[in-house]
């Protein structure tokens, strides 16, 4: 009879949209956990243990992702506000902005340039199909933002949001590594650099290792790539034509 009834219970909650919200919350919690365990290392980083633990859960439940995302739907469209939200620390420091612009919009041009430019080129020469190429070319960019590009351009979102939470996990393991190597400490420029070449993630990584000052600067380079991105990339593409 028990085992009726947690059949009954698991066959409503499986369909339930809330369950996916509760699941990705403690997901992301006990992936909070073991960064925190390990020292706070890049390689496991509460995004990435959080997106191995869901995947586990999706392949051993056997619910598929469109159930999934009814229910962590809610936590997605939180990305957009929180994106916005990254304003108020960069009001704070305006008038250093201010002093640096054009240094900052000629950075976040090459930038975006040099990263679309070398993942299309190296994809082109693997054989890459046009959809993963499209997908691709946004690796740099915060994934609300790809995923949009991504669709308008042809490519695939949910593989450009995958490809996003790739770029963001290399670029905290190998940012910090190589400002020390280089002797970079101006938090100003180790911040803009992480924003521009790890989006989310490099400004997560700046306001929790570095300060407010290299957070500030993250999340202006970080809105300033998917702008630009958003006027270069089909530029881009339609010069290579692919």
């Amino acid at each position: 009879m028990n085992i009726v009834v947690l059949d009954q219970l698991w066959v409503y909650l499986s369909g339930n949209p809330l369950l996916s919200l509760l699941v990705t919350l403690l997901a992301f919690l006990l992936a909070s956990h073991v960064n925190r365990w390990s020292g706070g290392s890049t390689l496991l980083h509460p995004v990435i243990v959080s997106v191995a633990l869901l995947i586990l859960f999706l392949l051993a439940t056997g619910i598929d992702y469109a159930t999934y995302f009814k229910g962590a739907q809610f936590i997605h469209f939180l990305l957009g506000p929180a994106t916005v939200a990254l304003a108020i620390p960069l009001y704070d420091h305006r008038e250093r902005v201010r002093k640096l612009l054009w240094p900052i919009l000629i950075s976040c041009v090459a930038g975006v340039v040099t990263a679309s430019l070398s993942s299309l080129g190296i994809a082109l020469l693997m054989g890459a199909s046009r959809e993963t190429l499209l997908s691709l070319a946004t690796k740099s960019v915060t994934s609300p933002i790809a995923m949009g590009i991504a669709e308008q351009l042809g490519g695939i979102p949910a593989l450009a949001a995958g490809l996003v939470l790739l770029t963001g996990s290399v670029g905290c393991a190998l940012g910090p590594w190589l400002f020390r190597w280089l002797g970079i400490r101006d938090p100003a420029v180790r911040g803009f650099t992480m924003g521009l070449a790890a989006h989310g993630f490099g400004t997560a990584y700046c306001f929790a290792s570095i300060g407010a000052v290299a957070g500030a600067f993250a999340g202006l380079s970080m809105g300033l790539t998917g702008l630009l991105t958003a006027f270069v990339l089909p530029v881009l593409v339609g010069m290579l034509n692919i």
